[in-house]
């Protein structure tokens, strides 16, 4: 007992006379908690897919060094893969401005307050509380030929023709997969974009009236200047989520038909669980190797499109 008050009693001292040391002691005590789940569940299984990227891994069959042999067959036999990085590039390049400039606009109309303002907004954000597996479900229904809402609708407007097996086409499948995307995730744009309208300075927006600026000239040289650093976000957020777009995909079509959807996420769960190809070596240098793409692109798109200079008002 004795001992314990001892050890109390010069802990106590020793954190009076170093208050720099008591404080970092807590930091560090409320912090490595957090740290060690980090370190298990994200930062050990990122090294260790670094690791297996150089490795033939058989189950059962233990682990043999190969070098880059695995590198040199993505890069040189495997067509599959290129595709899924098309398909992949094209979603990440052309969803992002779609789904920022939508939001954009309907965030404008609710800070114009158009009748039903409220209503609208949240009937438009309401799909992004939805899971993937519930969008991709409803949207397989809609799409389906026989009974689908889409094609029911072209045949009862008398446009029968334009009936359309969307998911079971090369050339419509994967643009059907962006646009439910688009309609989940506007939404999320819209709430973020309304919230910096909202945020601007009423006297610059005033000033602009005064001055007979019409409402095109206000939005292109006065509110998207000053909303940029977040419709950059918002795009660099969109962009890392469709390079590692799974979920729906997988839930729609699962990459088919003839790979017209598949995606290199859904092209390394394929290699590593659903081929029976008893390899998690190969599967790893392709998450390998899309990591650093996604990190290269992520960079070089923040280095370009940031505001270099502040803005003052």
């Amino acid at each position: 007992m004795a001992l314990a008050e001892s050890i109390l009693k010069n802990w106590g001292n020793r954190m009076r006379l170093d208050p720099l040391h008591c404080r970092w002691n807590t930091v560090m005590l409320f912090l490595t908690p957090a740290l060690l789940i980090y370190a298990a569940f994200t930062a050990f299984p990122v090294l260790r897919t670094f690791y297996n990227s150089f490795h033939r891994i058989v189950p059962g069959g233990g682990t043999t060094y190969v070098g880059i042999a695995n590198f040199a067959e993505l890069f040189t036999q495997d067509p599959t893969f290129w595709k899924a990085v098309k398909n992949t590039l094209l979603w990440a390049s052309v969803q992002p401005c779609i789904e920022v400039g939508l939001g954009l606009l309907l965030a404008l109309c609710l800070y114009a307050k158009v009748p039903f303002a409220r209503v609208f907004r949240v009937l438009w954000f309401t799909p992004v509380l939805l899971s993937y597996v519930v969008v991709g479900i409803v949207w397989m229904w809609i799409y389906n030929y026989d009974w689908g809402i889409l094609n029911g609708l072209l045949r009862w407007i008398g446009l029968e023709d334009y009936a359309h097996t969307w998911l079971g086409d090369p050339k419509t499948a994967l643009w059907s997969c962006m646009f439910t995307q688009i309609w989940m995730w506007t939404g999320f744009n819209m709430v973020v974009s309304l919230a910096a309208v909202s945020a601007l300075p009423a006297e610059v927006l005033e000033a602009a009236e005064l001055d007979n600026c019409g409402w095109f000239k206000k939005l292109f040289f006065i509110i998207i200047p000053m909303i940029r650093p977040t419709l950059l976000n918002l795009l660099i957020l969109s962009f890392m989520g469709k390079m590692r777009i799974f979920d729906l995909v997988w839930i729609m079509t699962g990459g088919g038909p003839l790979w017209s959807t598949e995606t290199v996420a859904t092209y390394v769960y394929k290699r590593a669980f659903d081929w029976n190809t008893f390899d998690l070596g190969y599967p790893s240098t392709i998450a390998t190797v899309w990591f650093v793409v996604v990190l290269f692109f992520v960079l070089t798109l923040y280095t370009l499109l940031r505001q270099r200079e502040k803005l003052e008002y």
